[in-house]
């Protein structure tokens, strides 16, 4: 059952994410038809501002949650170093 249940997931997660593919794809057309239709020789400037901004979305995510986790690990280990000194304060009275 719980296979049954990873394959539909899958198989709707594939169907909801691929009309934002399809998106993509229609206005990569839009803007070469634009630029032909303009007369411009540089085909491909807004498909490749386009595929740097899709590229580049991840890794600001994924780098914005590792400098909140490494920010958060530092008050954590300031935290832990500040509570050994005051054991040690303690014990040592």
């Amino acid at each position: 059952m719980k296979q049954l249940f990873k394959i539909l997931f899958v198989l709707v997660l594939i169907l909801v994410v691929s009309n934002q593919t399809w998106a993509q794809c229609a206005m990569c057309r839009a803007t070469v038809n634009s630029n032909l239709s303009e007369g411009r020789g540089v085909i491909g400037t807004g498909i490749n501002f386009g595929i740097l901004y899709l590229l580049l979305t991840p890794y600001i995510l994924v780098g914005t949650l590792v400098f909140l986790w490494y920010r958060n690990g530092k008050k954590e280990l300031a935290n832990k170093l500040a509570i050994g000194r005051r054991i040690k304060e303690i014990y040592k009275s």
